[in-house]
């Protein structure tokens, strides 16, 4: 094989050299539009992923529940449980009942000292007893009779006086005995006649009072037993019973807690382009996995002022800094739908 001069063989290192510069080149320009490509197709696709996840018209919220604790303002020993968590239950249905032992003896306790108090009233309006007003008038038919024996005695030994049959003295004393005799008559008929009247005056409205008080006492003493014993309000969902029979329970302490249908609301945060065009009042769908169809609420609540978007429910559409807080709530049929701490996405009707 015959041998290349160096000047031949060096042009050929160059053109070689030359031919690897641009392939290099080529290659890169060919990568650079092949990765503009593809970031333009990735930013279309997030677009497109965007606007088919969040309608414009769309917030994301969550349901939260307004609970309802119900307690006694009394410490006791649970006597009875009558419900159970997740029960739905009627308004009026029994919840719990505590011992109440000492409260029942107070209320009968306050019982009886009403009828003492309301029989000394009455026997004070109607006086002195039929007996003792019998005894009374035979005291003074008595009296009556020894008077006229005096009286008789005296006009006997005025005429012997006047004869002078008898002394000064024994006249004198003749007309004493009559004259104290006739003073007795006088002082039981008045006995009589006060044993029929009623008590004063006075003496009834100080009793009358009492009365009242023993009455009030009585219904303090029943408020008492009836709080021992808890019914519900208004219907709703049983959520929780921390409490079990035979615990004991101290005073306000809940043993129920409820959620009645009308505390179910939803709350959603809207930027502050979109607050402008919402207002209480307004209607709205609600939109959760699993719904069958959209659950209608009206909105109660906008808040006056912005916050920070909650990162929990930090999206593509509620990427701005500030939001505004609103609260909804379904109707009442349609509130069981939906339970507290569910994503929901609020949608404008």
């Amino acid at each position: 094989m015959p041998t290349l001069s160096p000047r031949i063989a060096n042009a050929r290192t160059q053109r070689a050299i030359a031919a690897t510069r641009a392939a290099t080149r080529a290659a890169s320009r060919a990568a650079t539009r092949a990765a503009a490509r593809a970031t333009a197709l990735a930013t279309a696709a997030l677009a497109l992923a965007a606007c088919s996840n969040d309608p414009p018209n769309g917030w994301q919220g969550y349901v939260e529940g307004e609970f309802v604790a119900v307690a006694s303002p009394f410490a006791g020993r649970l006597d009875r449980l009558a419900v159970d968590r997740g029960q739905q239950i009627d308004k009026g249905a029994a919840l719990f009942v505590l011992e109440s032992d000492d409260e029942r003896a107070a209320r009968d306790q306050a019982a009886e000292q009403v009828r003492v108090a309301e029989a000394q009233l009455v026997d004070m309006q109607t006086g002195k007893r039929p007996v003792e007003v019998a005894v009374n008038q035979a005291q003074l038919v008595q009296a009556r009779a020894q008077a006229t024996r005096s009286a008789a005695q005296r006009k006997r030994d005025e005429a012997q006086f006047e004869i002078g049959g008898i002394s000064r003295a024994q006249l004198d004393e003749s007309r004493a005995t009559a004259e104290s005799d006739a003073a007795r008559v006088r002082e039981i008929q008045r006995d009589v006649d006060v044993a029929r009247l009623p008590g004063r005056t006075a003496q009834l409205a100080a009793q009358a009072a009492q009365v009242q008080a023993a009455r009030a006492a009585l219904a303090q003493a029943e408020w008492k037993l009836s709080r021992k014993s808890v019914a519900a309000t208004e219907a709703g969902l049983v959520y929780d019973t921390p409490f079990r029979n035979g615990e004991w329970v101290p005073a306000g302490s809940p043993v129920v807690r409820m959620l009645p249908p009308g505390n179910v609301k939803v709350r959603f945060f809207v930027p502050e382009g979109a607050v402008g065009s919402i207002r209480n009042g307004q209607r709205v769908q609600i939109v959760c996995d699993g719904c069958p169809a959209p659950v209608p609420a009206t909105i109660t609540y906008v808040s006056n002022e912005a916050e920070f978007t909650p990162p929990v429910i930090y999206s593509n559409e509620t990427r701005r800094k500030l939001v505004f807080l609103i609260e909804a709530r379904p109707a009442r049929d349609d509130a069981p739908r939906l339970h507290p701490g569910q994503p929901v996405e609020v949608r404008a009707s």
